[in-house]
């Protein structure tokens, strides 16, 4: 049996210092909040600002601490419930959203605290349209969201690692497909023609991408602190001026005028002062933006709204998507050789814990062209451990992988010319018949969304059923959404596209050109977890007809890494779904054998065909 050491963290002391810092004049609230996310809304997380994950001791990246001055309570969904339950001390009540009864951390506050409460929060951590949402539901019972003007976490962090401030290197015109200038300038129209004055850039791979620039201040994403203002006349990026060195600077030209990250605040003042003159054109942020951002411009005079960047920058140009394709077979190879070797220790019954075996998987990236790092932290799970969604392994404190256990690999890598995820489930011993099982009716998932065919505006939930429908013919199931957005050398989890059953995601139609995940799973608690990913482009379908004059669209997948033929219940396969996984095989062998070949190694090599075999 795997087992885990319990990760829990004591967080008494931290809870003391913090409330009494809520009971203090300056600050007086009964209720204070730490989301997951930085001011920039990240997902991902610089280590200086993981401060719910400080506070709670739980570090999953989703989920949201409510501290009130009696309790503290800990939302977040169904991929984290193991992870938190582990991690949790007592003094800390885990809060399961999305099951019965289980409000949101937002309902929580307006429902259920008492009538008259204040409600602090770092106004730069939660957007715009969030706080006016949750400061609308307050009123209802008389109580109030209050911006505290500074972070009281970080009052009493007193350890708190400082602000990384890497350097900052140029994405090439070679890589990236459309210059900066071209990218400004489809911003530049766009605000003309939705009579906007300017736009506020503030999610870091949104500025990235809009500069054709990379960094490393967090770690697995290709970006760095900033803030962008764009106008109908100037192009403003707020960086830190030490992490832009001279060949930098020449990259982006005069065009674009360069301020310190410090000063962007000051400068919003300033922004919004000369904007009296033409008080009806408003200043564009995204639905991502702080509510700092927006009360620094007058709320009055700001219009939250879709943000053209994401958009555009969710739409690969082909050399984006060509990008895709090449990183992919480069991944590929690296990981059929990791697979091919993994599997002869095992059979040698060599001894190897899941950080042992995701290091050797690096090493085999690593040697890679264009490599520039992971996109994720590997997951690599052995037996239970692959139950817990987004499993990571502790290097100092973490299983052996067991050959009669199922092993769960999703994991990933930064490559200049893309990003690649990659989740295969392993028997490298003897599968039991509800492994199998299982299994098939995931793959059968996967494939069903690999070779959907569908009309634009089709809403996002129904392409989600897709994947689990065969799931749910054996009354199975997962708990997390079924395709998420790619970057481009870029954050491995993007959006505003993917698909799922979050309704946010139906406002945002999938286009040609965009790439997603496609990863159904299945999770037996406290047993096994099973998982196959592929990322995907979505490209117009040529059908016999267009019903309604619309466009059709289906998926061309990118991921080259064998599915294990062996794990499946051939008899489920309908001969389509046999004829899918047969000819994806037959592609996979002959992309990746060169590659191989010209590695020199044998045993990838025989262990690669002997995976492709035709079903």
């Amino acid at each position: 049996m795997v087992q885990t050491k319990s990760k829990t963290v004591p967080t008494t002391e931290r809870l003391k210092a913090l409330r009494e810092f809520m009971r203090r004049p300056e600050c007086n609230v009964q209720a204070y909040v730490i989301p997951s996310e930085d001011q920039h809304a990240s997902e991902y997380l610089a280590d200086c600002d993981a401060r719910r994950a400080w506070i709670s001791g739980f570090s999953g990246s989703a989920g949201c601490a409510v501290v009130t001055l009696d309790n503290a309570h800990l939302f977040t969904d169904g991929r984290y419930f193991l992870q938190a339950e582990q991690q949790l001390d007592s003094n800390w009540q885990l809060m399961k959203q999305g099951l019965k009864g289980v409000p949101t951390w937002q309902k929580f506050l307006s429902e259920n605290l008492p009538k008259g409460t204040k409600v602090g929060i770092d106004s730069t951590l939660i957007s715009a349209e969030d706080a006016r949402v949750l400061k609308e539901d307050l009123g209802k019972k008389d109580s109030s969201l209050v911006p505290v003007s500074w972070n009281i976490v970080d009052r009493i962090w007193l350890d708190r690692p400082a602000r990384p401030k890497n350097p900052i290197i140029a994405h090439e015109l070679e890589y990236a497909g459309k210059s900066s200038t071209e990218k400004i300038k489809e911003i530049r129209e766009y605000l003309v023609k939705n009579n906007f004055s300017s736009i506020v850039v503030s999610m870091l791979d949104d500025v990235a991408w809009l500069f054709n620039l990379r960094g490393s201040d967090i770690a697995y994403n290709p970006v760095f602190f900033a803030y962008a203002l764009i106008t109908d006349k100037a192009a403003i990026l707020f960086v830190d001026p030490a992490q832009l060195t001279e060949e930098v600077r020449k990259y982006l030209g005069s065009e674009i005028n360069i301020q310190p990250y410090d000063c962007f605040w000051s400068h919003l003042a300033e922004h919004k002062s000369t904007l009296s003159v033409n008080p009806e054109k408003k200043i564009l942020i995204s639905r991502t933006t702080s509510w700092a951002i927006a009360r620094a411009l007058e709320e009055q005079r700001v219009a939250v709204g879709r943000s053209p960047v994401a958009d555009l920058k969710a739409v690969k140009n082909e050399v984006e998507i060509e990008g895709f394709r090449q990183s992919n077979i480069r991944d590929g190879a690296a990981l059929v050789r990791y697979f091919a070797w993994l599997e002869e220790q095992l059979h040698q019954h060599k001894t190897l814990s899941e950080t042992d075996a995701a290091d050797q998987l690096e090493k085999y990236r690593s040697e890679m062209e264009l490599f520039m790092g992971l996109s994720f932290p590997t997951i690599s799970a052995t037996g239970s451990n692959g139950a817990i969604i987004h499993y990571q392994p502790d290097r100092n404190d973490c299983a052996t992988i067991e050959l009669d256990s199922l092993y769960l690999c999703d994991s990933g890598a930064q490559y200049k010319d893309g990003t690649t995820d990659t989740t295969r489930t392993w028997a490298f011993g003897i599968p039991k018949e509800e492994e199998i099982r299982a299994f098939t009716r995931v793959l059968q998932g996967h494939m069903a969304i690999d070779m959907a065919v569908f009309p634009e505006e089709t809403s996002v939930d129904i392409r989600d059923a897709f994947a689990r429908r065969p799931l749910w013919i054996d009354g199975l199931d997962y708990r997390h959404g079924t395709g998420h957005g790619v970057g481009s050398f870029l954050n491995v989890h993007e959006g505003p596209h993917g698909i799922g059953q979050r309704i946010v995601l139906n406002d945002t139609a999938l286009k040609a050109g965009m790439v997603v995940s496609d990863e159904p799973g299945y999770y037996a608690d406290g047993r096994f977890g099973i998982r196959i990913e592929n990322v995907i482009i979505v490209r117009k379908a040529d059908t016999p007809n267009r019903f309604g004059d619309r466009d059709y669209y289906t998926f061309e997948h990118v991921t080259m890494c064998p599915i294990q033929t062996s794990l499946v219940d051939v008899s489920l396969l309908t001969k389509a779904e046999k004829v899918w996984l047969n000819e994806y095989h037959t592609e996979i062998e002959q992309k990746l054998l060169p590659l191989l070949e010209a590695k020199h190694d044998e045993r990838a090599i025989t262990w690669l065909k002997r995976q492709c075999a035709a079903v």
